[in-house]
């Protein structure tokens, strides 16, 4: 038998702060038109504009506040993934239940040079795991299937497939 010893260090990620700008860049639009709205238009009802650009600013508070504290943890043995504002959260999901990767990349993630890489999993829980706002440069999932091979191997797991 072959007891190779693997140490893997820790992988800590976090969403690149352009996916902030991708995924709220309708509500960023909206925020900028309201306060010009408020600034420069005079109609009846225009100062009903700043509560609308405070409703908006509270909203795009929370989500770059929820977007910054999202960290993706890959150790020798799980993928942890924190998330949460008013309360945390913490998804974990083994290795060894890893059976499929896929990596996505839409036009706002080409343009700013970003991915997500969606990890597929046996676990009831969290069978789909999205990491979102990657760098396109970090190869994260050829170091997840390393590790999701070696704990498998390690646990004696095998896939079994039907094929016709």
């Amino acid at each position: 038998m072959n007891d190779t010893v693997h140490i893997f260090r820790t992988v800590t990620l976090r969403p690149h702060w352009f996916q902030y700008v991708i995924n709220e860049f309708v509500a960023l639009c909206f925020f900028l038109g309201s306060i010009w709205v408020w600034e420069c238009c005079s109609f009846q009802y225009h100062e009903l504009a700043i509560y609308v650009s405070i409703a908006l600013f509270l909203y795009l508070l929370f989500k770059l506040i929820y977007l910054a504290r999202m960290e993706y943890v890959i150790t020798g043995e799980q993928i942890i993934i924190m998330h949460g504002v008013l309360s945390h959260s913490t998804d974990y999901v083994e290795l060894y239940r890893v059976v499929d990767y896929q990596q996505h990349r839409s036009l706002p993630q080409q343009i700013f040079g970003l991915k997500t890489v969606t990890i597929f999993s046996g676990d009831r829980n969290n069978s789909k795991l999205d990491m979102i706002g990657i760098k396109a440069n970090n190869n994260i999932v050829a170091d997840i299937r390393m590790r999701v091979e070696f704990n498998k191997r390690h646990k004696s797991i095998y896939e079994i497939t039907n094929r016709n």
